[in-house]
């Protein structure tokens, strides 16, 4: 067994006894991601002030346990896994566990955001150690009250057991004595090998509710006298607000007022979560949706271009100046200078050997560039948020996946302290990174402090897809090297984007060369950016994995043979220190893909591309089994394998596989957002392209690497690599490289 501080973090537990059902409430430093509506069985009754304690197990009078957990629920299904993770450690009974979600709390938590792949991750040990130290504590209660060893007391799916006396007692029963139990300095956690729950298929707790269409997400929210609010943004990156008249939109039937606002006052230093291209808006408030929207078609509005101008903004690594460049953008301008800045030296950022000379005496060089443009995150719920503001306090409901950060910026511009600022989150209709910028939260509180009532704030398509925040547009260029015997002596690659850059320096091949070279450049641009799935790897990953693909065949070598000859280099005596995987892992995926899709023997007609790659701390490995039919390509099979250590619930995870592969394929093929002078060309699904389900993959095979390692991200890492693995197999099947996504582009057929 592992022993465990139950002091975690920076804060310790709370211990309290329930004044109401005799239940126990342990308070937890450090929930990270788990929720869920109390669907499983009723809530036991519990004190008012009580409520506005987040992040707790309770163990009620009648054995139900309770927990309450800060992490929004973004669609990667820890309503249920989190819970998993508890009722293990806790040895209660699955059927009788409630999880709900709890409100912003930043006095009990310290970290709530759901991003990066972490929330498994991140709260691993604290959902283990709060479920496990519970469970000591109704040992003890129990030791106590038959007078008996502690040692000798054992519990098995919430019951209290003591073999020589023949004693037994529910958890509940215990639960008000066990809450007078002082709390351990240290608990033993569950060996792997015992785990009941973990590892076992659970369905989403959440999933009767979702189909039948009851009421989860933000835009299902609904206060008394609550009004609509809707706003209008300049047509163009580059341009704002020059003059408005309003004359007719406040005419109009159920119209409460009509004004301009500003997002962020003058003067405040923006968060990196704060992104917002267009601060002066229009908003119309109304009485219905539909009123507000047709007030805002009758809005004349006047807009003007903006000079370039910088900001400064609190990023993760410090304050960091941003500039801004004024204009009217085009995609072929970007397209040509990104193109240009790949082609240039650039900022280095690592460097191993002697690349130079290797280039300078190399036998052959090969040399690619790919790109990728801008894309939409399109969640299936638009942007959209509740405010109620008064004088001494903002309450806030809504789809948020950083209600941490997105507090401070509330309370500077409402001009409130923290403390009363209450934000509650519901479940989203989708994030994909969207929801980590959160200035639709700070336009409703403004919103509704201005209109002194309670309003809902509510995004079109357009508005949402229009506004920004985009998956930065991106261009790479790889070179490698060969000697004469076409080994490879050289490995260099310069990469870029608009505001940022895809390059991850210390990953594969890093470490597997010699003469390695990583440079990066970023091009300026007034389009609004941010994280997209998989941030950065999304685009690069197929890029190296095309271009590792393309080297392959210039050498003559099998592509997974050639990638495993890397990793032998990479285990062997790797080249540098700051290598940021682990290569027998990242190996072990690629063999288990190699045995599960029966590598050397493709079906009769099937064209095959692989991939493998790391990011948000796990290791996937695809083969792409393709046909073209009627000259479109169909994928008839995916086969994945995926170390991301110990899988809580394979029936999640293989759901999140899924997921990411079906999305990576689709915008890989079809997607793409377009600027003409800084106008969107895209504004809703009619022109921007998604997957059909007809173009799914007709099949998708999922192995999880054995492992006992601890949990890592999954919502993201099997997005990246399938784009890889879909670019080698259109090669196969057609004879063409793909160098440019969206790969279909606006052709109808391969060709």
């Amino acid at each position: 067994m592992t022993i465990v501080k139950t002091s975690i973090g920076r804060r310790s537990f709370i211990k309290t006894t329930a004044l109401a059902g005799g239940g126990m409430m342990l308070g937890i430093s450090w929930l990270a991601s788990a929720c869920q509506d109390a669907t499983k069985a009723e809530i036991l009754a519990m004190p008012k002030e009580w409520f506005n304690i987040n992040g707790y197990l309770k163990i009620g009078d009648n054995g139900v346990v309770t927990i309450l957990s800060p992490n929004p629920e973004i669609g990667q299904n820890v309503k249920t896994s989190m819970p998993m993770i508890v009722a293990e450690e806790l040895d209660c009974d699955w059927k009788n566990v409630i999880v709900e979600q709890a409100p912003l709390n930043t006095k009990l938590y310290s970290w709530q955001i759901a991003g990066g792949s972490q929330s498994i991750r991140s709260s691993w040990k604290n959902l283990r150690t709060a479920g496990a130290t519970a469970r000591h504590m109704l040992k003890e209660a129990a030791a106590q009250a038959w007078q008996v060893p502690v040692d000798e007391v054992t519990t098995e799916a919430g019951v209290l057991k003591h073999e020589k006396s023949g004693k037994s007692a529910g958890y509940g029963e215990m639960a008000s004595a066990a809450a007078k139990v002082p709390v351990p300095k240290e608990v033993k956690l569950k060996d792997i090998k015992d785990f009941k729950i973990i590892g076992t298929p659970r369905k989403n707790v959440d999933g009767l509710k979702i189909v039948t269409g009851q009421p989860l997400y933000g835009l299902d929210y609904k206060r008394e006298g609550m009004l609509i609010a809707m706003l209008a943004h300049p047509p163009s990156f580059g341009m704002k607000l020059k003059a408005m008249d309003d004359s007719a939109a406040k005419a109009m039937p159920g119209i409460v007022d009509v004004f301009t606002m500003k997002v962020f006052n003058d003067g405040y230093q923006k968060q990196w979560c704060d992104t917002e291209a267009f601060n002066d808006k229009v908003v119309v408030v109304g009485k219905t949706t539909w009123e507000v929207m047709q007030a805002k078609k009758a809005l004349k509005l006047e807009w003007e271009a903006f000079p370039t101008y910088s900001e400064e903004v609190a990023g993760w690594g410090g304050p960091e100046k941003v500039k801004v460049p004024g204009g009217l953008e085009n995609s072929a301008d970007h397209k040509a200078k990104m193109a240009a800045l790949s082609a240039k030296s650039a900022t280095v950022l690592r460097k191993d050997g002697d690349p130079e000379a290797a280039f300078k005496s190399a036998a052959q060089i090969l040399e690619r560039s790919y790109s990728a443009p801008f894309l939409a995150h399109n969640t299936m719920e638009p942007m959209n948020f509740f405010a109620h503001v008064t004088a001494d306090k903002a309450e806030l409901v809504g789809p948020i996946q950083t209600p941490e950060f997105m507090e401070k910026t509330v309370a500077a511009r409402l001009g409130l302290p923290l403390e009363k600022i209450d934000i509650q989150m519901t479940r989203m209709g989708g994030g994909f990174g969207r929801r980590l910028y959160g200035h639709f939260l700070v336009e409703a509180a403004a919103i509704s402090q201005k209109m002194n009532a309670p309003v809902k704030l509510v995004y079109s398509r357009e508005d949402d897809m229009t506004e920004g925040l985009y998956r930065p547009a991106y261009h790479v260029t790889y070179r490698a090297a060969l000697d004469a015997n076409k080994n490879l002596i050289g490995f260099h690659i310069r990469g870029g984007g608009t505001a940022d850059s895809p390059v991850h320096e210390n990953r594969f091949p890093a470490g597997a060369v010699d003469n390695y070279l990583a440079e990066k450049w970023t091009l300026d641009t007034n389009i609004s950016t941010g994280a997209w799935r998989a941030p950065g790897s999304n685009f690069i990953a197929g890029a190296e994995q095309a271009f590792l693909d393309e080297l392959a065949e210039v050498m003559g070598k099998d592509p997974i043979e050639f990638r495993l000859e890397l990793f032998d280099k990479a285990i062997k005596a790797p080249v540098g220190k700051d290598n940021d995987y682990e290569a027998a892992r990242y190996a072990g995926v690629l063999k288990e893909v190699k045995e599960k899709s029966g590598w050397a023997n493709p079906p009769a007609g099937v064209h095959r591309g692989v991939s493998a790659y790391f990011c948000h701390n796990s290791y996937v490995a695809q083969v792409v089994d393709m046909v073209v039919e009627n000259g479109k390509p169909v994928i008839q099979k995916i086969h994945a394998a995926v170390d991301c250590g110990i899988v809580v619930n394979p029936l999640a995870a293989t759901n999140l596989c899924e997921g990411g592969m079906v999305d990576g394929i689709g915008h890989a093929l079809y997607s793409a957002m377009t600027f003409k002078d800084g106008t969107a060309e895209q504004s809703n699904f009619d022109k921007y392209r998604l997957i059909r389900m007809s173009e799914a993959p007709k099949a998708i095979d999922v192995h999880f690497v054995k492992s006992e390692v601890d949990p890592t991200g999954l919502g993201e890492p099997l997005n990246p690599p399938i784009i890889g693995a879909l670019a080698n197999a259109m090669y196969k099947a057609t004879g063409k490289r793909v160098y440019e996504q969206p790969f279909m582009g606006g052709a109808a057929v391969l060709g």
